[in-house]
């Protein structure tokens, strides 16, 4: 019981995530801060040992590192950087790269589908919806969160973590 609790957080966070982005455009520091202790309590809850813990925190310093040089030329979001460090420490070094695959192909998806929102719908014609709005503005960015939060989803189930947790 207390395993299944504990592998609903990683879905769960994923899903307001993606919500939470597509809405504000934003993703709070509180999300990954969340998805770093409950990934913590998993690994522990799960008996993984010291070595495979430590494997799953150089993927996240790995993914970390990669997101603020993305970061400082403004090509993605400091939310995004972290959001995806957070999700790759829970994906591990053996998951990672499918993970980043994933996220890549999603975002993509993701990208022309809002740019083309963007070119053939009119403004005038959405419902005066704030998100919806700011979604249409050509000079706001992408919620790639959404991409990052689908991309988890997909790889989640194929984890150590998962695997370890839903097996006990």
């Amino acid at each position: 019981m207390m395993n299944t609790l504990i592998l609903a957080i990683f879905p769960l966070m994923m899903a307001f995530c993606a919500a939470y982005d597509l809405l504000t455009m934003r993703i709070p520091n509180w999300i990954s801060l969340v998805l770093i202790v409950a990934f913590v309590v998993a690994a522990l809850a799960g008996g993984l040992a010291w070595a495979a813990i430590g494997t799953h925190f150089i993927a996240f310093g790995i993914a970390l590192v990669v997101g603020i040089l993305l970061f400082v030329p403004g090509w993605i979001g400091g939310g995004d950087a972290k959001f995806a460090a957070s999700t790759a420490l829970w994906m591990g070094t053996s998951s990672a790269v499918p993970f980043l695959l994933y996220a890549a192909i999603a975002g993509g998806v993701l990208t022309i589908l809002i740019l083309a929102f963007r070119h053939v719908i009119n403004p005038a014609q959405l419902p005066k919806w704030p998100w919806l709005l700011k979604l249409h503005d050509k000079k706001v960015g992408i919620p790639y969160g959404v991409a990052l939060a689908i991309a988890g989803l997909i790889v989640f189930p194929h984890t150590v973590i998962f695997t370890v947790l839903a097996t006990i």
